[in-house]
């Protein structure tokens, strides 16, 4: 049975890419995003296989891929397309499979259905990614309980940014989530640096336990 983590946030741009880069570099899993909002820059599958160098046949094909940047309900209404959140299944994958959201937890999909009703659906732990900076308790705890309220499995919260002792200690006490590490992001990012960054603020042994 492939054992699946779901990568979502908080707010978007928040580095929830680059941790599923190292994750997936990892755990040597295969990465899957869903849905792709922009094409014009570098996309998400594209960063993730250039931070994580992970081959071709493991990263899987975006069941959409929207040009517009903008929130995929709006950018496939922009782009003249229909997304089917019941056609959104998890791919059946030999090993670990990371899928990738996209902005925080209560995105809209359609005008109907946000990604946290989909998370719902598929039942597969969520790691959520919070920064660390101003602000984050507020958005932090509100996607937990967005998240519990759709009975979403959460696995942990991981965090972002320059350490920040007491705001994550209140995160984690508060949630009563587990407390998976911080990935200290630096723009500059390559494979080398962010897997070494990576290994020093998680232990992968905590997500092998998961693997089949």
């Amino acid at each position: 049975m492939t054992n699946s983590f779901v990568v979502t946030g908080t707010d978007t741009g928040i580095g929830k890419t680059v941790l599923a880069a190292a994750l997936t570099s990892a755990l040597a899993a295969h990465y899957w995003k869903p849905v792709q909002s922009g094409l014009e820059e570098e996309t998400d599958a594209e960063t993730v296989a250039r931070l994580g160098k992970i081959p071709s046949e493991r990263i899987i094909e975006e069941a959409y891929r929207l040009r517009t940047p903008a929130s995929p309900h709006q950018a496939a209404a922009i782009d003249g397309v229909k997304i089917d959140p019941d056609a959104l299944v998890l791919p059946a994958s030999t090993g670990s499979l990371v899928v990738e959201g996209a902005g925080g937890v209560l995105v809209p999909l359609t005008s109907r259905i946000l990604f946290a009703d989909v998370f719902a659906r598929w039942q597969a732990p969520v790691i959520l990614c919070a920064r660390t900076s101003l602000g984050t308790i507020n958005h932090t705890l509100m996607s937990v309980e967005a998240l519990q309220r759709r009975s979403v499995p959460i696995f942990g919260i991981a965090f972002i940014g320059e350490e920040n002792t007491e705001t994550q200690r209140t995160i984690i006490h508060i949630s009563g989530t587990r407390f998976l590490g911080r990935l200290d992001w630096a723009n500059q990012l390559t494979h080398e640096r962010l897997m070494t960054t990576f290994h020093r603020g998680f232990d992968i042994a905590m997500f092998r336990s998961l693997q089949p």
